[in-house]
Formats: C-alpha cells, structure tokens, sequence
C-alpha cells in the first residue's frame, strides 16, 4: 500500500501522520517487501511457529523438508509422529519444541475446525485470537503473524525491531507491554491489511539494516531526525 493509499483514510481515522511519514520513508529506502513468502495460508501458520528463536533462511530450510516429502498438508502433519515431524524440521533449530508447538496447533485446527483452515478462518478475529493465544508455545507475535498473513485479518505484528526501533524515536515508552504496542499502531492507522503486512516487514528492513542492537547506524538511516 502506498502512502497516498493510506492517506484517504485520514479524515475519519485520525490517523498520526508522523507514522505515515515513517512509512513512507521506509518504503522509499527498501521498497515492498512480498512479505509473507508463502504459497499457502497453512503454510504461512507452519512458518510462523518454526520462525520462533530462528532466521527465516533456517525456516525455509525446515519448509523445503515438509515440501520434498509432500508433507505440507494439515492432515499428513497431523499424523506424522511427533519425533519424525522434529527431525524433517531440524534446519530451524529448537526442533523439539517446535514440533511440538506445530502438533499443538494441528490438534487446535483438527479439535476446533476439523482441520479446515477456512472453517477457522470464519471465526471473528478477537475470538480467534484468544483461542490461538490459548495454544500452548503460540505467543502473541505468532498468533498475530498468523491472523495478518495466513488470514487476512488487519491485526498489527510488532516484534523487537518494532519495539527498538519506536523507542529509539521517543514514539513509546521502555515499559510498554506487547499488547499496548500492537495497539498503538492499530489506534494510529487505518485498518488496512495491505497496509500493516507492509508496514511491519518495512520494519524489520530497517531494524536488520539500520536500528541494530548494539552499534545501530543511525547517521545513514533512512528514519534520521524522526521523532515524537
């Protein structure tokens, strides 16, 4: 979404023109990011739990795997036992874990939506939310990248760039929870998918690039002499 795009919704949303300004800073500097690089909706909520801990090149290591093996599906996953599923998934690191975050999640889809995604796509977002938040190892960064990218639902995913980088400008406080922070972008912006899909990858560019943890390389930044 472009800037212009995701102005003309500014008269009745209120929207901070000072994220917009961000926005298009950051997409001028990266440009669109395609992300979430997936073929499917399931594939996507497959990578959001094994990206947990892990970069993305390992992620799709462990995807390529389930692919080879023609194993990307919800039931063959489901049926796969557990100590196979974690060796197909090792390249992603933590594979125990996660293949046990993935089974509890297949046992969600298969209990709740008899392991349809479109059946659990038709539930409202708020109540989805806290039935995916309720899945033992899905925490708010997964559920929510599972809600913007696999669903369709504009839910805002902030994550540790997001944090560092809004704090660093004087956006946010140091204490502000996860919740708060998601809340923040969604109060501030138009409820757009398109929009927050692009806005949270711009932000990850920026904080990989730029707004790195301990030497940040704030004099090229594209987002120099932006602040609240």
């Amino acid at each position: 979404m472009t800037l212009k795009k995701a102005q003309k919704f500014s008269s009745f949303l209120k929207i901070d023109q000072l994220l917009l300004e961000i926005y298009e800073k950051l997409f001028k500097a990266f440009g669109p990011q395609g992300w979430w690089p997936a073929e499917t909706p399931f594939e996507v909520c497959i990578g959001a739990i094994l990206t947990q801990n892990t970069n993305w090149q390992n992620v799709e290591k462990a995807i390529r795997n389930l692919k080879q093996m023609n194993l990307l599906e919800p039931v063959k996953l489901y049926q796969l036992p557990l100590d196979e599923l974690a060796q197909i998934i090792r390249p992603c690191g933590y594979y125990n874990i996660k293949a046990k975050r993935l089974k509890n999640f297949l046992t969600f889809l298969f209990k709740e939506y008899k392991g349809e995604l479109f059946k659990m796509a038709e539930e409202e977002t708020q109540v989805l939310r806290e039935k995916l938040l309720s899945v033992k190892g899905l925490g708010p960064e997964t559920v929510d990248s599972i809600l913007l990218y696999a669903l369709e639902r504009p839910v805002f995913v902030v994550d540790a760039y997001t944090y560092r980088i809004f704090f660093r400008h004087h956006f946010i406080p140091e204490e502000i929870s996860y919740e708060e922070l998601r809340s923040f972008f969604e109060t501030n912006l138009p409820p757009d998918v398109a929009l927050f899909k692009e806005y949270h990858a711009l932000i990850v560019a920026c904080g990989k690039t730029y707004c790195k943890k301990a030497t940040p390389l704030c004099s090229t930044c594209p987002l120099q002499g932006i602040s609240r």
